[in-house]
């Protein structure tokens, strides 16, 4: 689990970061840990994140992989908000086991367990994948992609990952009108696959593309589906892919 941790602070941290990402900051008042996402102006994911709140601050866990060019754009808002953002050298442990003294519940799923800053843990041996898989949570650089992936296709509503009353952060527009639709023709599912077949296999029904396999598990995986295309039978590379649509409300 290669992170990056990402102090902020000054008199307007509560402010800056608001008005950029998608949960409400304000709330870390009382929960001391949210899960939330930084969107493009057109409402593209660019990267998910930890906060958590140490004292007067605000720290942003962010995976390794996108903490550049997260950086770059945080700065680029900055403009002449009362803020510092530096890098802090504190590593972050997480389990499923009994959580230690100091240890926060990771916000998106309580199968997910706990995370603990700046204290090294050896890893306890949770398949962090199975229990992603099983609960259908995406990953950064995996199910979830930079400018491609639109937050609410793959989830972050049931991840407590955005705050649909918080008022005006960068790409809402585009959230809340995906909001609105009476339902999204593509999102990610789980599914289950008999016979051999890879992450970034292309699903196919029949001569059509209808998504892509992603993160597999056993004979669970998760997919990005393009729905209206799934209603039949489903094949990735040489193996069968099953998808069931869940029912209707009413």
């Amino acid at each position: 689990m290669e992170r990056a941790i990402f102090r902020v602070s000054g008199d307007d941290t509560i402010s800056f970061l608001q008005g950029l990402v998608t949960n409400d900051v304000r709330r870390l008042a009382q929960d001391r840990i949210l899960y939330a996402a930084f969107l493009s102006p057109q409402g593209k994911y660019l990267a998910d994140f930890f906060l958590v709140a140490d004292g007067e601050d605000i720290l942003i866990d962010v995976a390794e992989a996108l903490a550049e060019s997260f950086l770059r754009r945080l700065s680029l808002y900055k403009l002449r908000a009362k803020v510092t953002i530096t890098p802090e050298d504190m590593p972050v442990s997480r389990g499923t086991g009994p959580a230690p003294d100091g240890a926060l519940p990771d916000p998106r799923h309580p199968a997910l367990g706990w995370r603990l800053y700046g204290v090294a843990l050896p890893e306890d041996g949770t398949d962090w994948d199975a229990l992603r898989v099983a609960h259908c949570i995406p990953e950064s650089g995996i199910e979830l992609i930079p400018d491609e992936t639109y937050i609410l296709e793959v989830g972050f509503p049931r991840l407590n990952g955005v705050d649909f009353r918080k008022g005006c952060y960068v790409g809402q527009e585009v959230t809340a009108r995906m909001e609105h639709k009476t339902e999204l023709r593509k999102g990610l599912a789980q599914v289950t696959v008999s016979g051999p077949a890879g992450r970034g296999a292309e699903i196919m029904a029949g001569s059509k593309p209808a998504g892509t396999l992603m993160t597999r598990s056993g004979d669970v995986a998760m997919a990005y589906l393009r729905f209206d295309r799934c209603t039949g039978p489903l094949q990735a590379d040489t193996a069968q892919v099953l998808w069931t649509p869940p029912a209707k409300a009413g």
